[in-house]
């Protein structure tokens, strides 16, 4: 019988393009859990610890044997494994280039707070070591948005933690959530996030839409007063976004689920027809490639 080389803790989370990843848990839960709009990990199950490096070192060797050079991509999860001191993450970063020599991109999850005790040159250790890319939830720019939210972060932490691994050589794409400051905020929200981008220069930037599955309680407890933007107001403020933004080649993508209109492109240098898209899709929303309500998968 063939046991199954790694343990996972249900639900399992990854960005969209790790689909294709090998996804190896070296944390469980997050190392934060406070942000009121996250449901990701707020199930009893999934209370932060990091795993034993024992058993991380395990799963590595076993994959290697069952999968042999056939991973070309590993994904550290859950939340982020970023929390780990720079000694564990060398460590597993040498396993997983011994035990599976076929990889090419390691990546992870990465809050700005974990960045702050380590130090460029020990990130770009571990750029040497294989992590070539890290997703960071800055989630919005505009301070006042990050504290009603308890984001536990600031535009300046966020700005630092995404310069200091821009100098490491680690690749960064970076998520903001349309609609999280909801009408009252709605535009510092756009302009102080293109701010936080265009201070940084990011290699990848995502939108998605704030959304809540599991309902709005926990999030109004925090935020009273907030006010969703509707489908047009929430097209707005992408467009306020996307007009500041000046970005030299940062790939761009709002193409999540929960977006209601699709936009992929290169900024700057697709920057003006993005923004025809989307304004022709303000001014006639009739006749726009929107999603239906039933296909968004939230």
């Amino acid at each position: 019988m063939t046991i199954a080389p790694i343990r996972y803790v249900e639900p399992v989370y990854r960005p969209p393009s790790e689909a294709e990843s090998l996804i190896l848990p070296v944390t469980d839960g997050c190392s934060w859990n406070k942000c009121t709009f996250c449901e990701m990990y707020t199930a009893p199950q999934k209370r932060f610890r990091p795993r034993g490096e024992e058993e991380v070192f395990d799963s590595i060797r076993r994959c290697g044997e069952q999968m042999g050079q056939s991973v070309r991509r590993v994904f550290l999860s859950d939340g982020d494994a970023m929390t780990l001191s720079v000694r564990r993450l060398a460590a597993i970063l040498e396993a997983i280039r011994r035990d599976l020599p076929g990889v090419r991109r390691v990546s992870s999850y990465c809050l700005p707070r974990n960045l702050r005790k380590k130090t460029a040159a020990e990130l770009r250790e571990l750029a040497e070591l294989g992590l070539s890319l890290v997703y960071v939830g800055a989630e919005s720019g505009d301070d006042e948005v990050l504290a009603a939210v308890d984001k536990g972060e600031t535009f300046e932490s966020s700005r630092e933690a995404l310069e200091k691994l821009g100098e490491a050589g680690i690749k960064r794409s970076v998520m903001i959530l349309n609609g999280l400051g909801g009408r009252a905020l709605s535009r510092q929200h756009a302009l102080n996030s293109a701010a936080l981008m265009n201070a940084t220069q990011p290699e990848f930037l995502s939108t998605l839409v704030v959304s809540f599955p599991q309902g709005e309680t926990r999030f109004l407890e925090k935020f009273p007063g907030w006010e969703p933007l509707d489908v047009p107001g929430l097209m707005q403020e992408m467009e306020l976004l996307l007009s500041a933004l000046e970005l030299e080649r940062t790939v761009f993508r709002s193409d999540h689920a929960s977006n209601w209109l699709v936009l992929r492109g290169t900024l700057g240098a697709d920057k003006p027809r993005l923004l025809r898209e989307l304004r022709a899709a303000i001014a006639a929303p009739e006749a726009a490639p929107l999603r239906p309500a039933w296909a968004r998968g939230l």
